[in-house]
Order: C-alpha cells, then sequence, then structure tokens
C-alpha cells in the first residue's frame, strides 16, 4: 500500500506541471494477454469516469518488455510477473513497480484425459500426453510452469527434466500460432488435439468453459501449486492520464473488477467480520 501512496504523489505531482496540451492524451497500456478480458473492462470504467481513451495493447509480457525496451511507445505496463517490469525500471525508464493482481496455476484437460489433482504428476509424465504450457523467458505463465517442474523433482527425481523435455512450449513465444481472434488461446489448443493437458492460468476456467464446456479445469496439488504476482509499472514521462489510470487499476473500482475475472485483487479492503 505504500507503493500505491508512492503512486499517488508521483500522479499530483505530474498534475501539477504538466501542459494543457497533454490533458486529453490517450492512455498508452501494454498489459499480459491474461489480463485482457479485464483490463479492457478497467479501461472502459475509466474512459466512463474519465472521459480519457486507453489505447491497449496485450500479449505475453517478456515479448512486451522487449518492444518498450526498445523505444515502442508505452504509457502504463501492467505484466504478469515481476521480474520484466523490474527490468524496465532497473534499466531508467519506469517508476516503482506495484503489486496489482494475483493469479496461479491450473491444469486443463482434454474430455477423455482421466485426471485429478492426485494424478496429475503421473499423468503429465506419461510419454503418451501431450503436455501445453505457454513459452519461458517471452511469457511469464510459461516460467510459471516450469516452477512447477522444479517442484515436481521433489516429488520424484527426474521428472523436471522429463517435464522439460516434453512440454509441448504452444503459446506466448515470438513465432507461437495464436488462435483465431476472440477464441481463447488454450481451450483452442486443447480442442485442436495440440495439447492433451496444458498449464495455464486458473483464470482461463470462465472463457474455456464457455467455449469448451467439457475441457476439465483441476487445481495443482499445494505440492505443485505455483502463484503468479502481477506487477504494474508507469514509465518515465508519462502523461498525469497514465498515472492516473495506473491509479484507477489500484483503486477499489479497478481491483473490483479484476476479482470478477478471478484475480486475486490485493488493494480490495478486507470484508468486515
Amino acid at each position: 500500500m505504500r507503493r500505491a501512496l508512492a503512486l499517488g504523489i508521483l500522479l499530483m505531482s505530474a498534475i501539477a506541471t504538466t501542459p494543457e496540451a497533454r490533458a486529453q492524451e490517450p492512455v498508452l497500456l501494454h498489459a499480459a494477454g491474461s489480463l485482457r478480458a479485464a483490463l479492457t473492462e478497467v479501461a472502459q470504467a475509466f474512459t466512463a469516469q474519465s472521459k480519457l481513451a486507453v489505447n491497449p495493447v496485450f500479449g505475453a509480457s517478456g515479448l512486451l518488455k522487449e518492444r518498450i525496451a526498445k523505444g515502442e511507445a508505452a504509457q502504463v505496463f501492467a505484466s504478469a510477473d515481476f521480474g520484466n517490469p523490474r527490468a524496465l525500471a532497473q534499466a531508467g525508464l519506469t517508476g516503482p513497480v506495484v503489486l496489482f493482481a494475483r493469479n496461479e496455476l491450473c491444469a486443463f484437460a482434454r474430455p477423455e484425459i482421466a485426471l485429478t489433482r492426485e494424478t496429475l504428476l503421473e499423468r503429465m509424465l506419461d510419454p503418451a500426453i501431450k503436455l501445453g504450457t505457454s513459452t519461458p523467458r517471452a511469457d511469464p505463465s510459461g516460467d510459471y510452469a516450469f516452477q512447477v517442474f522444479a517442484r515436481a523433482e521433489v516429488q520424484r527425481p527426474g521428472a523436471k527434466a522429463a517435464l522439460e523435455a516434453k512440454a509441448l512450449q504452444l503459446t506466448g513465444g515470438p513465432a507461437s500460432v495464436p488462435a483465431p481472434d476472440g477464441v481463447n488461446t488454450y481451450g483452442h489448443k486443447l480442442a485442436s488435439g495440440e495439447a492433451d493437458i496444458f498449464l495455464a492460468y486458473c483464470t482461463n476456467a470462465a472463457p474455456i468453459a464457455k467455449e469448451q464446456p467439457g475441457i476439465k479445469l483441476v487445481r495443482l496439488p499445494a505440492a505443485l501449486a505455483v502463484g503468479a504476482d502481477y506487477g504494474l509499472t508507469v514509465m518515465n514521462g508519462a502523461s498525469p492520464n497514465a498515472w492516473r489510470f495506473a491509479m484507477f487499476i489500484l483503486s477499489q473500482d479497478g481491483q473490483a473488477i479484476l476479482a470478477r475475472h478471478g484475480f486475486a485483487a490485493p488493494a480490495l479492503p478486507r470484508e468486515a467480520g
């Protein structure tokens, strides 16, 4: 919360020193693909309240970070991890990085795959099972999946190497084949048969259930569970509108929207009782 206060102080300072010509500038948002639905709704709510436009770009956080580092115009970066925004901050390109949402990995499986929390590791190791992940380094979802593999090593020696070797890095990379527009990527990869089990964010549950109702969700057992902390930062020199939007994401209204989309929203007030 102290970091959110720091953002507020920087916002007030930016507003006080900003030329009138920048007052109606649209906000340039770069955000993780897993945030597409949630931050689209957040942006709509922000625009309705402030009359300021938000122009979003969604994609794999690692790839977005590289584009920003190479000079692509950006103002607000909402990443599915802390490492990518911190890299920009350490390069002197952004302000502080603030926690604004949490997620976790789940296993999604084709209807014919018998799968429970208890049998997940065994099924992932089965040579006949096509195991899908996103692409490490390019997409934090892939890094989190490989953290699951590292945890599996404790349960079964040799599992880490076996899982890393067989993992099909189907999404999030620069050469990954995208799903059709408007279709959930992970549900599409499962429905098409490219993967039998896919390790992906649990927030995909609702869209996958809507598009592919037969696909099963299995939460990872405690020994394998991996969480995801999402980091928010604002580029140095960004307009006050960008700071206002960042603060809106951290506000109760913004956090409530994230929560409705399945994210843990750390800035929401605790419920009474």
